[in-house]
């Protein structure tokens, strides 16, 4: 009679007690949930956001790891930063979607400078790779962009975006695969093309298994995935409260002479910094001299009260110049080393379309003190010719000792 007492009591507390215990624990208790995976998402049939324009890997175990491994570094290891990156994209997206539409380039490769610049215009890699879309001096040529002293137009958002979509666009016609199109502009079409042949294939995922391309390149388009699977749901990947930065607005006047930053900010009614941010391709304290006319973003709404306060500043007092005073025996090689600013540009300034005599007492133009600051190219360039000189110093040391 007691056993069957106790396996009445068992009864019910299985089938009747622990259910409704466990609902209310449910109910009740933040459980913390596993952070999402590329195998969780598969599994639920939720993978839409990986980029249609990638070809599928989720057969390929390389390419599935590659892809968790970045997704754990920017939800991880990183995370402050990829939500900075986050953060900054907003102000760009838009802008950047417009032109890769227009340009006939799928929108999903809008997130590229997320994993190339985490869309900053000043960002510089070690291989002096510039802008949102990190171009190299050469290629960024190539496509139509401009680099002095004066501008790097790798550094505004519209014409870097024209110039990458056009040379994504080439590479696509070249391989006939985003895959191997995103690969390549990491990598660079030749080293592609020559492990493509190497590896007796046509597909980036079997690439992946092989010595053909470096490391790194083999973990660029996984890093797309990865980031473009956080980046269109952010909050599924812990990414919570993110403030995304206002859409780019603004409006653009053509002045036909240079003018100094801080003339433009105050004309404007507005700060030198919002000046620099409109015009991140601008290195110096004014408006490129060398050129008949500039195109230049002032905050939106501000044309009709910038073009009327400019027009009552005289012309003369618009830009600022050093006057410097010609010695005897210098030359324009001369001044350059002596002041650091290069042959053209002292040119440039005095509109001089090659190197003329220079006589004692004749007065040029320079590059005001404190009103400009060497970037980070001018320091590399620097850098550069530094160890030029160092090489070439040391080599006629050694034939000497010799």
């Amino acid at each position: 009679m007691v056993k069957l007492r106790l396996f009445i009591l068992h009864f019910i507390i299985l089938f009747f007690v622990l259910p409704l215990y466990a609902s209310e624990v449910k109910e009740n208790t933040l459980v913390e949930q596993p952070e999402p995976t590329i195998s969780s998402l598969n599994n639920e049939g939720d993978i839409n956001n990986v980029p249609q324009i990638v070809s599928d890997y989720s057969s390929n175990e390389l390419a599935v790891k590659a892809v968790e491994k970045n997704i754990s570094i920017f939800t991880k290891k990183i995370k402050e930063k990829f939500s900075l990156w986050l953060s900054r994209s907003g102000r760009y997206l838009e802008l950047m979607k417009r032109i890769l539409k227009e340009k006939d380039i799928p929108e999903e490769i809008v997130l590229l400078p997320l994993i190339e610049s985490g869309f900053n215009p000043y960002a510089y890699s070690p291989k002096r790779a510039v802008g949102y879309w990190q171009f190299i001096a050469s290629t960024a040529k190539r496509h139509g962009l401009e680099i002095n002293w004066w501008k790097d137009e790798r550094r505004d958002p519209v014409k870097s975006t024209l110039a990458a979509a056009d040379y994504l666009k080439d590479l696509y016609r070249k391989f006939g695969s985003w895959n191997l199109a995103i690969a390549a502009y990491n990598a660079g079409e030749g080293k592609i093309l020559k492990a493509l042949d190497r590896a007796k294939t046509d597909d980036y995922w079997s690439l992946l298994g092989t010595k053909y391309i470096k490391r790194e390149t083999k973990e660029y388009v996984p890093k797309f995935i990865a980031a473009s699977l956080i980046a269109n749901n952010p909050q599924d990947f812990g990414f919570v409260d993110l403030e995304y930065h206002p859409p780019l607005e603004y409006d653009e006047v053509t002045i036909k002479s240079p003018v100094d930053l801080e003339i433009i900010a105050e004309c404007a009614e507005t700060t030198i910094e919002t000046i620099r941010e409109l015009n991140p391709e601008l290195r110096r304290w004014c408006t490129p001299p060398d050129i008949p006319e500039y195109t230049l973003r002032i905050p939106a709404g501000r044309k009709d009260i910038f073009l009327e306060k400019l027009s009552q500043i005289p012309e003369e007092k618009r830009f600022t110049v050093d006057i410097y005073k010609v010695k005897k025996g210098d030359t324009f090689k001369k001044i350059s080393k002596k002041t650091g600013i290069p042959v053209q540009v002292i040119l440039d300034l005095n509109s001089l379309e090659k190197i003329m005599p220079l006589k004692a007492g004749a007065k040029i133009y320079l590059p005001p003190k404190g009103k400009f600051v060497l970037d980070r190219d001018d320091r590399a360039l620097l850098k550069k010719a530094s160890f030029k000189k160092y090489k070439k110093n040391g080599l006629k040391t050694k034939r000497k000792k010799v």
